[in-house]
């Protein structure tokens, strides 16, 4: 597979994640719709591990690729999952826009990627800015947006973190094998999540939310995870992070057309800085030496 493929899927199924985790949690509470994509993703996961023959491994330090596999898992998508109760699916897509600031502060202090010169500090100062022109309007309106918000501002992180610490790893194993490892690890913490929560078992879920799990779970999970750990191998994580520029605006037009999502002036307004953020700080310094070098080269 190529890395141009693997990288337009992910963009395609992370823009319409946010729609679908919005369905799959209505009418039944978050932590069924999540506790079953993980649990069906893992089935998938194993079936063609037994296909493949490939089994999975747990010799060596592999183990800590699984763990930092859950981080993101169970971490940051019970974050989004219990999030998307508070504030519509395309903000969630927005406010995981911030990966790549967060991912290249971690990046730094870990895996000595890339340092934090003056554009890329303008550009998470232009990201920060961006985020509460957001909050503001939301604490303006009142409700309880604010939790979604903040909710999914952790996931953020967490989803960053992991990112960080599969490739501090290094694991010599499969992309199938990572996703199949982070599930299982990731599988009890939900039981357990479920059981310390209390929330009962739906008894009769619509349609469209199951469908909705199913799609998360296929797609989601099993072959949005490959995707992601397969250009983890072949980029820099800061590149992978890159995804969530072109995400957010896919996912709020999506969420405006078939979930009749009402985005306000000042929702756009704060888009459009955490994109502009994420433009500068990945790519005016590479502009500014390019133009260097131009005039250094042209004739008096």
């Amino acid at each position: 597979m190529s890395i141009l493929s693997a990288y337009v899927g992910v963009i395609l199924i992370w823009a319409t994640t946010p729609l679908a985790i919005k369905w799959s949690g209505e009418h039944q509470g978050f932590l069924f719709g999540i506790s079953v994509r993980m649990a069906l993703a893992a089935v998938i996961c194993l079936l063609m591990m037994a296909v493949l023959q490939r089994p999975l491994p747990w010799r060596g330090q592999v183990w800590r690729a699984y763990v930092a596999v859950s981080i993101g898992i169970f971490g940051a998508m019970s974050c989004v999952y219990w999030s998307a109760q508070f504030i519509p699916s395309g903000l969630i897509s927005v406010v995981f826009g911030l990966s790549p600031l967060f991912t290249a502060v971690i990046a730094r202090v870990w895996l000595h990627e890339a340092s934090l010169s003056p554009f890329k500090l303008l550009g998470m100062g232009l990201g920060v800015l961006g985020l509460s022109v957001i909050f503001v309007h939301d604490l303006q309106l009142g409700g309880q947006a604010w939790k979604g918000l903040l909710g999914v501002l952790l996931a953020t992180f967490l989803h960053s973190l992991s990112g960080v610490a599969v490739k501090r790893c290094g694991p010599q194993v499969t992309p199938l094998a990572l996703t199949t490892g982070g599930l299982l690890v990731s599988l009890p913490l939900f039981g357990l999540t479920w059981w310390a929560t209390g929330q009962a078992f739906p008894t009769a879920p619509p349609l469209y939310s199951l469908l909705s799990i199913v799609y998360l779970a296929v797609f989601g999970s099993v072959l949005g995870f490959m995707l992601y750990f397969y250009l983890l191998h072949h980029l820099a994580v800061t590149k992978v992070a890159l995804i969530t520029l072109v995400t957010p605006i896919c996912a709020l037009l999506l969420g405006q057309l078939l979930n009749g999502e009402t985005i306000m002036p000042a929702v756009w307004l704060g888009t459009a800085l955490v994109l502009t953020g994420l433009a500068v700080h990945q790519w005016s310094e590479a502009l500014y030496f390019w133009i260097a070098r131009r005039w250094a080269w042209s004739p008096e």
